[in-house]
């Protein structure tokens, strides 16, 4: 399946191009931010959006479970975007989601979907998988000393500078401080929150995870007094 192998203290994690982790141990595939719906939640409010990057994202969802063969996808919150992109369509997308992608779906509940009742897929609390702890947002679990902290929500993004050209990935950004790794978001129709230098990353580019160190902010330099 590609992807990069992480290993933090027992957990065995691969971090795949698709801004999925999976988890061999439990063969779990774990996903966040899909935001489903975000294209008519924007519409009923006068913006004008294309109405079929769900298809984009629950395709890649698919496919990423064809390539895996997940028994559980944990969804670590943000579903769905909002009220109004519950359509019909997607209704019905949610439904037989389990039987499109050929796993149980565990959805934890995050900030955009927190006031949605959706019968086929409840939401859950935060919980404690192995010597990790999933959650939407960021947090400490009861154990946060001897936890791993994977959650979503924080959209990491990292911005690559040459000259006067700018380039921004999706990634994934580990925070040794706080014992926490942030997934990238796996919608198509969502935006990104550019990391600083705390975090470890690992940048989604072109099908692959690049491993990558961000250079430290050159100093202005000092003209001496002549």
């Amino acid at each position: 399946m590609g992807g990069c192998g992480w290993r933090w203290r027992e957990e065995h994690l691969v971090l795949l191009p698709d801004r999925a982790i999976w988890r061999e141990a439990s063969r779990d595939l774990l996903v966040a931010d899909l935001h489903l719906g975000k294209a008519e939640v924007f519409q009923a409010f006068g913006i004008p959006l294309p109405s079929d990057e769900d298809r984009g994202t629950l395709s890649r969802l698919a496919q990423v479970c064809s390539s895996c063969k997940p028994e559980r996808v944990i969804i670590l919150g943000d579903l769905i975007h909002g009220r109004q992109g519950l359509t019909p369509r997607l209704l019905h997308d949610l439904a037989t989601l389990p039987e499109q992608l050929g796993a149980q779906i565990l959805l934890v509940g995050g900030n955009h979907d927190r006031d949605l009742r959706l019968p086929v897929l409840p939401r859950n609390p935060s919980f404690r998988l192995g010597s990790l702890w999933l959650s939407h947002e960021p947090e400490r679990g009861p154990d946060s000393a001897i936890l791993l902290n994977l959650c979503g929500h924080i959209h990491p993004a990292t911005t690559l500078r040459q000259g006067a050209d700018r380039l921004r990935l999706p990634c994934f950004a580990y925070d040794e401080l706080e014992q926490r790794m942030l997934i990238p978001a796996f919608g198509e129709l969502t935006g990104g929150h550019d990391c600083g230098h705390r975090y470890r990353k690992w940048l989604v580019a072109e099908g692959a995870i690049v491993p990558w160190l961000t250079p430290e902010p050159q100093q202005g330099k000092r003209r001496h007094a002549r």
